[in-house]
């Protein structure tokens, strides 16, 4: 792991301390992204609620509210219960282009003290082949220290 992606964990890690409600922690979590990530243009999350995903906090431009489990990056994600990294979302079979400045895309979900799919965090970059194997390293770390301190809720 990068001495940036530890960086960046602490700093979440320090933000969680006394963080009681979810969305509090959701949208921190994501401010966080958003302010230590360069290039990207959208960094937050998705909820599950039924057979689809729910927008919830998030930082970048207006975005997709719902999204079938199962569609997208985020729904394949969320449906498979792995990360998707997406060097090229054009080249992605059933994209949903919320903002089509976006070119790359990584998903990762997030998983609840049973082990179900809750939700995902999705990071998205005007950038074709933006992310690199230390950022899903460290993305997914980040992912696991929330699915840490909210599964305590």
């Amino acid at each position: 792991m990068t001495d940036g992606w530890r960086t960046v964990l602490g700093q979440l890690e320090a933000l969680l301390k006394g963080c009681d409600w979810e969305i509090s922690c959701l949208a921190n979590a994501s401010a966080l992204l958003y302010e230590t990530m360069d290039r990207i243009n959208w960094a937050g999350f998705y909820l599950t609620k039924g057979d689809e995903l729910c927008l919830g906090p998030f930082q970048g431009k207006t975005a997709c509210i719902r999204i079938p489990l199962g569609k997208g990056v985020c729904g394949t994600a969320a449906r498979e219960g792995r990360t998707l990294v997406v060097p090229d979302v054009h080249l992605f079979a059933g994209h949903i282009a919320c903002d089509s400045a976006s070119r790359s895309e990584i998903v990762v979900p997030l998983r609840d003290g049973a082990g179900e799919v809750f939700g995902v965090m999705d990071i998205d970059s005007p950038v074709e082949n933006r992310f690199s194997p230390a950022d899903r390293e460290g993305l997914e770390a980040f992912a696991g220290i929330l699915e840490a301190h909210l599964n305590t809720l």
